[in-house]
């Protein structure tokens, strides 16, 4: 299809009663869709940190003295869908409690409408906890790993 075709097709999809058309070719693909709810595009794997306050040290003779807890960050769901820990059943999982992760890492993948989706970590650090279950529906934004940064 060329590009006056593809005009052509869109100007006639507005002016009939369908609210959404797909074609598929070799080659060639194109979906319109008069509905506001389609496809938009999903916001990356997100990163909340959930910092402590600092506790005195044990004994601590100066009152200023305080040890400070390192933050957490939790890898949030970009989207609504059902998890997988595990790139297939009889593989072990990307990641569990006690894993290293470093920025980028597949720490699981998200399965959306027949599309596969990898969450990557956006952090060093260790995974303190693993929050969802293989398998599990998962929210937009729920927590799915708590990771220690460093």
């Amino acid at each position: 299809m060329d590009f006056k075709e593809i005009k052509e097709l869109m100007a006639e999809f507005n002016s009939s009663p369908m609210r959404e058309l797909e074609i598929e070719t070799e080659g060639f693909h194109i979906h319109l869709s008069k509905n506001e709810n389609t496809f938009k595009p999903l916001p990356a794997a997100t990163n909340t940190k959930a910092g402590r306050t600092p506790v005195p040290a044990n004994n601590a003779t100066d009152d200023t003295k305080q040890e400070t807890i390192p933050d957490e960050t939790y890898i949030t769901a970009p989207m609504v869908g059902s998890i997988y820990l595990q790139p297939e059943p009889d593989k072990p999982a990307y990641v569990e409690v006690g894993s290293r992760v470093h920025k980028g890492d597949v720490v699981c993948i998200i399965e959306a409408m027949k599309m596969m989706t990898e969450i990557k970590a956006d952090v060093d650090g260790v995974v303190t906890k693993v929050l969802v279950a293989n398998e599990e529906l998962v929210e937009f934004g729920q927590q799915l790993f708590e990771i220690q940064e460093g």
